[in-house]
């Protein structure tokens, strides 16, 4: 029975109040067990010493006092005075031997486990500090932790070393940076049931976006193996998201995903291994799928939704979590193995909007996953190993194959950090979130690209994928108070064509997405043109064989496309969610499909593609109707299955009555039916017939959406392509004004939605007032100047409101 032991507090006796009992780590899993086993949370028993024994271990050492001599002189910004000190003071506590009647309350405590899981029971034997896993402070990564422990002596040994391991570097300097008082902090230690991830999988789920702080999304990562290479970095895992919002209302979808590299997986080391792990290559068949099925990332996700109620009704407050997770290879259930609050992306202050933009460009070195959206610009420093950490100098971009949490001196003085391995959840991006430093992860190949002493600039501001650049590149950052910053009464809307940037793009003012453009998300996510993975006859053996790759896994090919597209317009429509977000239908060229994998052999050559076979004349045209198909499924998915009605669908280049009709009643065919689910269907208004015949075409369409290139080009009839005649392209032109304002006047007579989406508005702030006085309902702008013509048309709105009192 657990009353009595003096040490030692089972999972079902602890809660969140014992944190100064069993430091946060042990509190947090004790809440876990004691309240959310009962709502479907499977977390495997444990115990924690608490840090009473850790406390009496020093006192009957009298280890005190040593270590004052050792720590109070401390310089955290000496490295190697630091370390020695650090390694001093670890000796001194691992050394200490346990007292009999802790290690003897250990040992029996162990043995009840034994009886509850069988004689074949491993333990993962975890620090857990007084001041750890707090809401706002981490410790993450700070101290020790021992994986695959059997046996009694194993265990007492590995505790030993738990409690020396509040004495790491990188814990000394963190308890400096953040105010905490060595002596004060003391060390529990918990030992729990071992999941058997190293058969299966494992990672982390935030029930936040980390990188954004988008509330609304569960992320999660993961990897085959046990969990350390995910947290730390040494893996490139799979990525998962879930919206929040339409999963509690029963749309149980995955949001979007993201396949990692997975090379590497940590196992259980046999013949006795001091260190119980080892890692070992993943297999090149499993390294190509990923390592969870879709049901157990909506239960991993749907765990995370639970804990994170749990704790924001216990806090008072909306409390995003940080949870780790393990599948056991035995039993193929799922265990949450940890959470803690999230301390970084849910600290962002969104009534500031600070935006990094490049104003240069230059040749890239390397790619990877970014961290944070800001910019920054140094000379490289390549770590190769732990002892190349003294030549650092601040200002100076840290560049290694991955970081350990010993690195935080020097991490905090870079201008910025870069990892050959590593996802957005790994230590160098946690850590970077926290310094507000740029982090370029999972690179693969950043130490062999760069050589110490180059000049380069590291840039996350240009969505997920973070860029590293060959010497120093311009960059503004323009700060704005968004808080202070009140709505017009014209709907100012965001054109938005890469998911990626979606999420970060939702906290710009907005009334949601004016234009959404397929054709993006389909060349950047899909690269497949739809037909040719459906008639692969037609295709040369090399397209089929890498058509064959991207599709691997998959029932049909046609399913990759439909689940890639729609979880990008998924993603877009998310972000935004419950604004409208209006996405068009297709509209490459004929040039542009072609380039697409296995394009050629569906697309015949043009003169003039600009006026030739695009959008709604594709649809329904039998040498296109199969792949529109697939492109109302996708939608329809993203509608239906993922609950995103927010989503508006836009027809473009419709040149006829007869087309539209057509293409209204194909739609319904394929399952995307005007009026059914609120499914509102818009004409891009971008043709002089659009406006001609604005009366017949708002009988088929709920409202219209300008589109400003194409309206200009065929009212002045300038090929918007032709560098030669570009000096006669101009949305400006009287006779472009007067569409304009013939097709507002005419969608407002028939009580349609009207609104703008090209580039004009973005371009011309002249233009922009033209719509306001115009009484446009809706201008939609490029992310880039949103903010600026905000502000114009407030103050436009603001002049008209006089001029009607004056």
């Amino acid at each position: 029975m657990t009353s009595e032991y003096r040490y030692i507090r089972f999972f079902k006796d602890i809660s969140l109040e014992d944190v100064a009992l069993v430091g946060g780590k042990n509190a947090s899993l004790g809440e876990l067990y004691r309240k959310l086993t009962s709502k479907g949370l499977l977390v495997p028993n444990g115990f924690a010493v608490t840090a009473e024994g850790y406390w009496v271990t020093l006192q009957q050492a009298d280890a005190s006092p040593r270590l004052h001599t050792i720590l109070d002189p401390v310089d955290p910004g000496n490295v190697s005075d630091l370390a020695e000190r650090a390694n001093e003071a670890r000796e001194l506590v691992s050394s200490s031997p346990l007292p009999p009647d802790l290690s003897a309350e250990i040992c029996r405590a162990y043995q009840e486990l034994r009886n509850e899981y069988g004689t074949g029971l491993t333990v993962a034997v975890r620090s857990s500090a007084t001041a750890e896993d707090l809401p706002n402070a981490s410790f993450a990564g700070q101290h020790e932790s021992y994986l695959n422990i059997s046996g009694e002596q194993q265990v007492l040994d590995a505790v030993r070393r738990c409690f020396a391991s509040l004495f790491t570097d990188r814990a000394i300097r963190y308890r400096i940076n953040n105010g905490f008082d060595h002596y004060k902090v003391l060390n529990s230690v918990g030992v729990m049931k071992m999941v058997r991830s190293d058969l299966a999988a494992s990672g982390v789920a935030f029930s936040i976006d980390t990188e954004s702080g988008f509330p609304d999304v569960v992320f999660i990562t993961g990897a085959y193996g046990l969990g350390e290479n995910v947290v730390q970095g040494a893996v490139d895992p799979d990525e998962f998201y879930i919206f929040k919002p339409t999963f509690k209302g029963g749309k149980r979808t995955v949001l979007r995903r993201a396949l990692g590299t997975k090379k590497i997986k940590m196992v259980y080391a046999g013949g006795g291994s001091r260190n119980h792990t080892r890692n070992v290559p993943t297999d090149k068949k499993d390294q190509a799928r990923y390592c969870l099925q879709d049901e157990e990332v909506l239960l991993i996700a749907e765990h995370a939704i639970k804990i994170e109620d749990h704790y924001s009704a216990r806090a008072g407050e909306r409390r995003p979590m940080d949870v780790e997770w393990a599948k056991d290879g035995i039993d193929g259930r799922t265990y949450i193995v940890q959470a803690r609050p999230e301390t970084a992306a849910s600290r962002i202050d969104r009534g500031k909007y600070e935006e990094y933009r490049l104003t240069g460009k230059g040749p890239v070195l390397v790619t990877g996953r970014a961290v944070g959206a800001k910019v920054a610009s140094g000379k490289a420093r390549v770590i190769g190993h732990s002892s190349d950490l003294a030549q650092f100098q601040p200002g100076e971009v840290l560049i290694s194959d991955t970081t350990s949490p010993d690195w935080g001196t020097i991490m905090k003085s870079a201008a910025a950090i870069v990892t050959n391995r590593g996802g957005r959840t790994c230590h160098a991006a946690i850590v970077a979130r926290e310094l507000g430093l740029p982090a370029v992860v999972g690179t693969d190949n950043a130490t062999g690209a760069i050589c110490t002493g180059d000049v380069v600039t590291v840039s996350c501001a240009e969505g997920i994928t973070g860029k590293i650049y060959q010497g120093l590149i311009p960059f503004d950052v323009e700060k704005t108070d968004l808080a202070a910053m009140p709505r017009p009464a014209t709907k100012i809307m965001m054109n938005v064509g890469d998911p990626d940037s979606a999420f970060s793009l939702s906290f710009l003012p907005n009334d949601g997405v004016g234009l959404a453009r397929m054709e993006f998300i389909i060349s950047n996510a899909v690269k497949v043109h739809p037909m040719a993975l459906i008639d692969q006859d037609r295709l040369d053996p090399t397209e089929r064989a890498e058509i064959a790759r991207l599709t691997e896994g998959y029932a049909r090919p046609s399913d990759f496309f439909v689940e890639r597209l729609s979880e990008g317009i998924g993603t877009i429509a998310a972000a935004f969610y419950p604004k409208p977000v209006i996405v068009r239908l297709s509209d490459f060229k004929t040039n542009e499909y072609a380039s697409l994998i296995g394009g050629s052999a569906f697309e015949q050559e043009e003169a003039n593609p600009m006026i030739g076979f695009r959008g709604a004349s594709r649809y329904a045209h039998p040498a296109y109707e199969p792949g529109f198909a697939l492109e109302c499924a996708a939608l329809k998915r993203a509608r239906d299955e993922m609950g995103l009605t927010n989503i508006v669908v836009m027809v473009p280049f419709c040149r006829r009555i007869e087309e539209a009709e057509r293409v209204i009643a194909k739609m319904s065919t394929f399952g995307l039916t005007r009026g059914k689910n609120g499914l509102q269907i818009y004409l891009m208004c971008e043709i002089p017939n659009n406006v001609i015949l604005i009366d017949e075409f708002s009988r088929c369409f709920d409202g219209i959406s300008i589109g400003s290139n194409d309206l200009t080009q065929l009212t002045l009839g300038v090929d918007r392509d032709s560098e030669i005649v570009a000096f006669d392209f101009d949305e400006r032109d009287p006779g472009v004004m007067k569409m304009i304002a013939l097709a507002v006047e005419g969608a407002r007579r028939n009580g349609r939605h009207s609104g703008i989406c090209g580039q004009a508005p973005s371009d011309y702030p002249e233009v922009a007032e033209y719509l306001v006085r115009l009484g446009i309902d809706s201008i939609s702008l490029n992310p880039d100047s949103i903010l600026k013509t905000t502000l114009r048309v407030l103050d436009i709105e603001r002049q008209m409101k006089r001029d009607q009192n004056s």
